[in-house]
């Protein structure tokens, strides 16, 4: 195996010190025109890649922004990231990506190794907020910018960005509400994560505008993947009388909940009605095509990197609390509901 380039041997190439080298390859101090352009040259020549983790050594942090995201296979986080790395490579940093799977342990195993590799800043989407900030006090180095995306911390006092979650949720209920449905019902996301919390907030919100009560068995806990969806909504299903409506907390259980309703030889929208939340791609190719809270995934990363930038290069003020927009979509998982559903 080629050994990799040292500053002596680009230092001897190109007949300077190795001083001038560093100056060179960390701009530390102004060398000459013609001694800089010599020494890029030999740079050029043998392929000489600069440790980023030891420059980071010398002054405290890399250009690395260190990332945690709950699961790498929920097709809104990778938008997400996507928003993040577009900001960030556009002003030459690089994105590190962790997934945790919502796991608290493997998040923590996680955040205490990107500490050792000196971020310029991390941004995290927690595998669950409770006391997370509290515990993050001990792990990071202070100086190192943190933002919260997506979920926030319930004692986080800093830098977030999120989306009108429970305002989403509420405008998705009474679109159903107002379409006629009375037994609704709600596939309300893990209760302790935030934006799930606010998602069943909503939820609340429209049926108590309405006044409406529904029995609390219309409300199941589920994660937020397809399967939990499946199962929590085949339980829904099975009962009596049958909800004429789902509002599911995001479009991964959404889709769950389309199984669930095929496999017991039901028709949605005609039989039970379907709305997700995110608004996923995927969602306009199910039959039918799934209506959805649309919320962006690409602005939540672009904003969060572009705020953490912006504190990686000093700017004060008041911690950002940031609520992005979200729109209702409607397409073809919701109609009137059916009078001669079953109701013994």
């Amino acid at each position: 195996m080629t050994k990799p380039t040292t500053m002596k041997q680009i230092a001897e190439r190109a007949q300077v010190s190795i001083g001038t080298v560093s100056h060179v390859v960390n701009g530390t101090a102004p060398v000459r025109e013609k001694l800089r352009k010599r020494v890029l040259d030999v740079i050029t020549s043998l392929g000489y890649q600069p440790s980023q983790l030891a420059r980071g050594l010398r002054r405290d942090s890399t250009n690395m922004l260190g990332m945690v995201i709950p699961d790498i296979t929920n097709p809104f986080f990778p938008g997400v990231v996507r928003g993040v790395e577009d900001v960030a490579f556009n002003k030459s940093y690089r994105v590190v990506l962790c997934n945790t799977d919502n796991d608290p342990a493997k998040e923590k195993a996680y955040i205490d190794e990107l500490r050792s590799y000196r971020p310029a800043g991390l941004l995290i989407i927690p595998a669950s907020e409770r006391g997370l900030s509290s515990e993050l006090g001990y792990s990071i180095p202070q100086g190192i910018p943190l933002i919260f995306l997506d979920r926030r911390p319930s004692d986080w006092k800093g830098d977030a960005v999120m989306v009108a979650n429970e305002e989403g949720a509420f405008q998705a209920t009474q679109y159903l509400l107002k379409m006629g449905h009375t037994r609704l019902a709600m596939l309300a996301g893990p209760s302790h994560v935030t934006n799930a919390v606010e998602r069943l907030a909503g939820f609340q919100r429209a049926l108590a505008k309405h006044k409406v009560t529904i029995t609390p068995e219309y409300v199941q806990e589920t994660r937020f993947d397809r399967d939990s969806g499946y199962r929590s909504a085949l339980r829904l299903l099975n009962m009596l009388p049958r909800p004429t409506a789902i509002f599911a907390a995001n479009d991964m259980v959404a889709l769950g909940a389309l199984l669930a309703v095929r496999e017991l030889g039901l028709r949605c929208p005609k039989d039970v009605s379907i709305i997700g939340f995110d608004d996923l791609e995927l969602g306009m190719f199910t039959d039918p095509a799934l209506s959805s809270v649309h919320q962006s995934g690409y602005q939540m990363g672009a904003t969060a990197a572009r705020l953490l930038l912006e504190r990686i290069a000093g700017k004060k003020g008041r911690p950002q609390q940031i609520v992005l927009p979200t729109e209702l979509r409607i397409r073809n998982s919701v109609v009137l509901p059916n009078d001669d559903s079953h109701t013994e």
